[in-house]
């Protein structure tokens, strides 16, 4: 009996090799820093209200939206330089292909959005929003280290290092705040 179906298999070979593009790992990476930095500086002392989360979930959208734009756009001028990018439909593609910075914020989103209705006690929110992103900032520099042909070995490690770096800029920016 096969462990799994070729077709699995393909399947399985086909989204990573998607996820590990660049602009797929850049935005994945720094949306989850993003989103953490963000909760971290929207979080007031106390026990916030579930108004309190959808405040910080609408915010951490439009920024994560506005994020996306600002890097399209900064990638759009770079490139009328080199005159890679022409027209309106290259330059909206352009603008769109910045998607996995706002994906990658969903996570968080979602931890925000569950609290601010109810889903789940709100004091815990923040916690479990920067554990969420720690986890994925690890996956992320686990599949770019094994995309890179990395052993397992050495692929957990640079994970572990990558989460560990994002946790210091998001606690950085916390202190910032």
């Amino acid at each position: 009996m096969s462990r799994s179906s070729p077709r699995l298999r393909q399947s399985a070979r086909v989204l990573r090799h998607w996820a590990a593009r660049p602009h797929v790992l850049f935005g994945g990476v720094y949306g989850a820093v993003l989103a953490s930095s963000m909760v971290a500086a929207l979080t007031e002392q106390g026990a916030p209200a579930p108004a309190d989360r959808l405040s910080s979930a609408k915010w951490l959208a439009v920024t994560a939206i506005a994020s996306a734009l600002a890097h399209g756009y900064a990638h759009l001028i770079a490139r009328r330089g080199d005159r890679t990018v022409h027209g309106v439909r290259a330059a909206a593609r352009l603008l769109l292909s910045e998607w996995p910075l706002v994906l990658a914020t969903a996570p968080t989103l979602v931890v925000l959005l569950g609290a601010a209705w109810g889903w789940w006690p709100s004091r815990a929110t923040e916690d479990v929003a920067l554990a969420v992103n720690v986890v994925l900032l690890f996956a992320w520099g686990l599949l770019a280290a094994r995309a890179g042909g990395r052993t397992w070995g050495s692929s957990l490690k640079i994970g572990t290092a990558d989460a560990l770096l994002g946790l210091a800029v998001v606690v950085a920016n916390a202190l910032i705040k």
